[in-house]
């Protein structure tokens, strides 16, 4: 499976240890991040990210800024993502189950390293459930 993995300067140091920790699982990382700690604008990395994933080329996205707010304001734009901010493990599984998120919001100045690297664990192994969440899902997009 391959992740696509997008993130400003408050993610870099999270983001590497993701993708080193991604691929001693066997996934294949598309990283669209900056790879450093100089401050720069988030939709430059969120927008290839959300790119990836909305055309297929990436099954899934992790993106990561400070707070979390600006990635996901910015990957949500897209008609075909789904971008959850998350910030705990039951929130992770909940939007996984319930929205079908395909990209993973992680906010790096507010979580630990350890945490996030549990949110991707829990994100990647847990199915949409379907039902009547298949319903309010469909609902979601604005494009007639």
């Amino acid at each position: 499976m391959t992740i696509a993995i997008g993130n400003d300067h408050a993610g870099t140091a999270y983001k590497f240890e993701i993708i080193k920790h991604l691929e001693e699982k066997g996934y294949k990382v598309l990283n669209f991040g900056t790879d450093s700690e100089n401050s720069m604008d988030y939709p430059d990395a969120i927008h290839p990210t959300a790119d990836a994933v909305e055309s297929g080329k990436a099954a899934l996205g992790i993106i990561l800024c400070g707070s979390g707010n600006g990635a996901q304001m910015t990957a949500n734009k897209h008609q075909g993502i789904r971008a959850a901010l998350c910030w705990n493990k039951e929130l992770v599984a909940l939007t996984r189950q319930h929205n079908n998120a395909n990209i993973l919001t992680i906010p790096a100045r507010f979580v630990s390293l350890q945490q996030a690297i549990g949110f991707v664990d829990v994100f990647l192994s847990t199915d949409f459930e379907g039902g009547r969440h298949a319903t309010r899902v469909n609902k979601i997009s604005c494009a007639g």
